[in-house]
C-alpha cells in the first residue's frame, strides 16, 4: 500500500514538473544550467578534500553536501568546512 501511494505521488510529481518546464517555455536550458553547478559543487568539495589546504578535514561527497554546496555556491564549501571544524 505505501509503495503504491509513493508510485503515485512520484508520477503526479513528474507529470506537473513537465506541466511547469513546457507551460512556462522554461526549455530544457535550466537542466543544464543545474548540472552545471552539480559539477562545480562536486570540483569545489573534491578540491577541498584533497587542496592539503585544511589537513586532517575531509568534507563526505555525497548528495546532501553537493546539494548545499548547489544551492550555497562558494559559500557552501566554507560553511561545510567550519562545521566540520567546530563539530569534530
Amino acid at each position: 500500500m505505501l509503495r503504491l501511494v509513493a508510485i503515485g505521488v512520484l508520477a503526479i510529481s513528474v507529470l506537473l514538473l513537465f506541466l511547469i518546464v513546457f507551460r512556462k517555455k522554461l526549455g530544457f536550458g535550466w537542466l543544464s544550467l543545474f548540472g552545471t553547478h552539480l559539477i562545480l559543487a562536486a570540483v569545489g568539495i573534491y578540491l577541498v578534500n584533497f587542496s592539503g589546504f585544511v589537513t586532517d578535514v575531509h568534507i563526505p561527497l555525497n548528495p546532501a553536501t553537493v546539494g548545499a554546496v548547489t544551492v550555497l555556491g562558494l559559500p557552501g564549501v566554507l560553511m561545510l568546512l567550519g562545521l566540520k571544524i567546530i563539530l569534530l
